[in-house]
């Protein structure tokens, strides 16, 4: 029993209970204001934002402290394993297998997405009902630029700064002495983050309370059969298609994901994958994947491999068709891939992505009325959880599976102790 109430895991899980369980039955103390105004504040390339709501503004806090790391972490772990590696072409090489690796495998996601929303049918029988005003995200699909998709993605920045001077690094020639300065640094900064992820049961019960308050539970019976069919979907892509790409090296989703249900629990309580990417870094390292595969893999990642928004953007456009009986055409359907293999690489870096992409879709093949974006809007937070958790997952097994093509991953007793 004391190892239970020891574990965080098991304070994560409670906490997701305890914040569902407030946000239903007391929504007006879950959404209690608590300050007059949010405080917004910069800090290492990040914008962040504390809720004047009280569980909104739990969520917030955690997230915002999380987030502190992440550039620190990134800019540390790719430098730091560009000056282990030594050799600037595996490095080219890494990053192509990853790119070519993130464009097959979201692919493959958006095709399941549209074959799942074709079988299963979620949209029959749905009635449209009047929406709201979703002209805001036709003007901000119209807006969208890859420039300004990089301004706004401090990821992609850190990342390519870490490279540039991961390269620098490699040319000078008291090198060692800058990696023995930025060792103990590293190591500190993972020894504050894991201090800090006993916040995470704070973090969880505040986003689990205002999730369910604001959007109640009842709204998701209208739209139950598309949530079902989203959820029933990528765990079928989860467990099988990202199953079997481990299984190429000997590897086990199970085993994979018995190492980070903390950060699962973290992810589905937050809404948020970027909770947890720290986290994963770390883990993926102690699981035996080197620490440049890991430092290129992880972030870039972020921003290309969303395996889980590409499943839930197809899906949705299918439904969309089918509540207001728009009959696609083969060449339609292959606009909509096409445009999504797209603008799905870019949904990490702009505001309200899920709507900003699907508007940008809906613009472009013209058949399916932009009002429709309204329906998705009571069920699209419950739905974050499944889009975020399969984003996670995919980016690790990701990692792991590069690691193991490039013959970088060596595995570690934590890793062989749940096999």
């Amino acid at each position: 029993m004391k190892k239970v109430f020891s574990n965080l895991t098991f304070w994560v899980l409670l906490s997701i209970v305890c914040g569902t369980l407030l946000g239903h039955f007391f929504p007006e103390a879950a959404l209690y204001p608590i300050m007059e105004k949010g405080i917004k504040f910069h800090l290492l390339l990040s914008d962040f934002e504390i809720k004047t709501r009280f569980s909104e503004a739990l969520s917030s806090f955690f997230i915002s402290i999380v987030k502190i790391f992440i550039c620190p972490i990134i800019f540390l772990t790719i430098t730091l394993g560009l000056v282990s590696m030594g050799n600037m072409k595996k490095v080219g090489r890494v990053g192509a297998k990853a790119l070519i690796y993130f464009e097959v495998v979201t692919t493959l996601a958006l095709l399941i997405g549209i074959i799942a929303a074709n079988l299963i049918r979620p949209g029959d029988g749905v009635s449209p009902k009047e929406g709201g005003d979703m002209s805001q995200y036709a003007q901000k699909a119209d807006e969208f630029s890859w420039a300004q998709f990089f301004w706004d993605n401090s990821t992609l920045q850190v990342l390519i700064l870490a490279l540039l001077t991961g390269i620098l690094l490699n040319q000078y020639s008291g090198k060692q002495r800058v990696v023995k300065a930025l060792q103990p640094l590293a190591a500190k900064i993972f020894w504050a983050l894991h201090k800090v992820m006993y916040l995470a049961p704070i973090g969880a019960f505040g986003g689990m309370a205002y999730t369910v308050a604001i959007y109640g539970i009842d709204t998701l019976l209208p739209l139950g059969k598309l949530l079902i069919t989203v959820y029933v979907t990528m765990a079928l892509f989860v467990f099988v298609v990202l199953n079997l790409i481990l299984k190429q090296y000997g590897l086990s989703i199970m085993n994979f994901l018995k190492q980070i249900k903390e950060e699962l629990l973290i992810v589905l309580g937050t809404s948020s994958s970027e909770a947890a990417l720290p986290s994963l870094m770390d883990k993926l390292e102690r699981m035996g994947c080197s620490k440049p595969v890991v430092g290129l893999v992880v972030p870039t990642g972020y921003s290309f491999n969303l395996d889980g928004t590409t499943i839930y953007l197809s899906m949705a456009v299918i439904f969309l068709a089918q509540v207001y009986q728009v009959h696609l055409t083969w060449e339609q359907i292959l606009t909509i891939i096409g445009i999504l293999m797209v603008t799905s690489k870019g949904a990490a870096g702009v505001t309200g992505s899920g709507f900003v992409v699907l508007a940008s879709t809906l613009t472009a093949i013209k058949v399916i009325p932009l009002e429709g974006l309204a329906l998705l809007l009571g069920v699209d937070r419950f739905m974050s959880e499944a889009r975020a958790i399969t984003n996670f997952i995919g980016n690790g097994v990701a990692t792991l599976w590069i690691s193991n093509n490039e013959g970088e991953f060596k595995p570690s007793k934590e890793w062989q102790n749940v096999s």
